[in-house]
């Protein structure tokens, strides 16, 4: 692997702190040894040799179609309400009407909407309709990815929920709870279950050595009320003499964030598991959703800026989730009032959550065009986020038309953004996933049930 993505790290006792990129730390031809081996079509990297990053976000229970269809084409379109909280990145992203999951349709298979458009989102496929062990899918987007540059990282992938996870079980008219929590598979009847705990995910980015060894070190810091970076300070003053001003501002700025997000964490064990009923989270997770989804997406970017993985999906939230927004005047619970059979009330209402989940949609953009790379770039720039549902209107549980966002350059020049882009028929969803994976440099001849690439980007 090129030298350029062998990430530095601060050690100590069960601690590995990965380090960003530090122009103090790349021999200037490992610059040019980057490019080359991007130009030799080496997978996961941009043009310039900068890792290519890819993610996936779900929001769930579809929109309020009416605040979300967009008026116009091309680059002359206008913002419809939902699209507002992220507007300012207009040249970051392109926005698609007409993407579809047939697989996400009844198909002779009865109910199930909620359990089939969570699971066919990033695979393409139809789930088989089963409550027992026998659970049968196809393999997700991410993780043809992940096999693919998996090994040029820490971490091949990392998959993030902000709901409690149910393994077993019926969840959706007869279909295994395992179809409705996860959203990433590694084959057609093994998914990659998500990590829900915020403190699991710190551990897991930051930890380092033996189980034991991570374990003793967590304990020692809850007794002694230290920070991780306790542990690595004497590796950070050695680090710190090689670094020139620039980089000391940015390592300082990198280690200033991982403890702010410790600390963050550290609260929510302390007031424990939230109050919402609806809520099956334990504890140690926020008792504000906002700042559980905030905690996921800012570790998601550490993850990028480290280098730790370049695949990562996020399930904000699983489709037909019930849970209540009070902190923005919704006491009801979201599936309840997605079938919202036209009241007015009702569709205020999903227009609230819908803008909910905009603004944290945009909070993930804005930390990702923070951060910069080793050639100057953001990590916004050298990635390809999605973001969508598996439900456009879910009062009919529609499946078409879905509401769906593509942000990032992809390292530049590849894809066509500030655009709304007008299918014109219903197309499959697995088709821009082809054009992902081509994009990202994984040569797939088809994906899920995809027709053909989406020759869009």
């Amino acid at each position: 692997m090129n030298s350029l993505h062998r990430r530095n790290f601060l050690r100590g006792l069960g601690a590995g702190v990965a380090l960003p990129a530090l122009h103090s730390l790349i021999p200037g031809r490992v610059f040019a040894e980057a490019a080359k081996a991007a130009e030799a079509g080496k997978a996961g990297l941009t043009a310039s040799g900068m890792p290519m990053r890819m993610a996936f976000l779900y929001h769930p229970n579809g929109v309020n179609v009416d605040k979300w269809v967009l008026t116009g084409a091309g680059k002359e379109y206008q913002f419809n309400e939902t699209q507002q909280p992220y507007a300012k990145f207009k040249n970051d992203f392109q926005i698609y009407s007409g993407f579809e999951h047939k697989n996400g349709t009844s198909g002779g298979d009865g109910g199930g909407d909620h359990a089939r458009a969570n699971a066919s989102f990033l695979t393409g496929a139809r789930p088989f309709k089963t409550a027992g062990s026998d659970i049968r899918l196809g393999i997700s987007v991410d993780q043809v990815a992940a096999k693919a540059i998996g090994d040029q990282t820490r971490l091949s992938s990392l998959e993030l929920s902000c709901e409690g996870v149910r393994k077993s079980g019926v969840c959706d008219s007869g279909y295994s709870c395992a179809y409705q929590y996860n959203l990433s598979w590694r084959s057609e009847n093994t998914p990659m279950t998500p990590e829900v705990n915020p403190r699991l995910v710190f551990e897991r980015l930051f930890g380092s050595g033996s189980k034991e060894e991570r374990s003793k070190s967590y304990q020692l810091r809850q007794q002694q009320q230290r920070s991780i970076l306790d542990f690595v300070l004497e590796d950070a003053h050695s680090l710190e003499k090689q670094l020139g001003n620039n980089d000391k501002m940015k390592l300082d700025e990198y280690l200033t964030g991982i403890r702010e997000i410790e600390q963050r964490i550290e609260k929510a064990e302390r007031f424990g598991p939230p109050t919402d009923p609806n809520s099956e989270s334990p504890a140690g997770i926020p008792d504000s959703f906002e700042e559980h989804i905030r905690l996921m997406m800012d570790m998601m970017v550490l993850a990028f800026e480290t280098d730790s993985t370049r695949v990562a999906s996020f399930l904000l939230s699983n489709d037909g989730s019930n849970r209540s927004f009070k902190d923005i005047g919704v006491p009801d619970g979201h599936h309840s009032i997605s079938h919202h059979q036209k009241d007015p009330v009702n569709l205020a209402k999903l227009a609230k959550i819908d803008l909910f989940y905009s603004r944290q949609f945009a909070y993930f953009l804005e930390k990702l065009n923070e951060k910069k790379d080793a050639d100057g770039k953001s990590i916004l720039h050298n990635s390809m986020i999605l973001w969508g549902s598996g439900l456009s209107d879910p009062d009919r549980h529609r499946h078409n038309n879905l509401p769906i966002v593509l942000a990032g350059h992809a390292g530049g020049g590849r894809f066509q953004n500030g655009r709304h882009v007008e299918l014109g028929s219903d197309t499959p969803l697995s088709n821009l996933y082809l054009s992902m994976l081509d994009t990202i440099g994984v040569k797939e001849e088809t994906f899920g049930d995809a027709t053909g690439r989406a020759q869009t980007i």
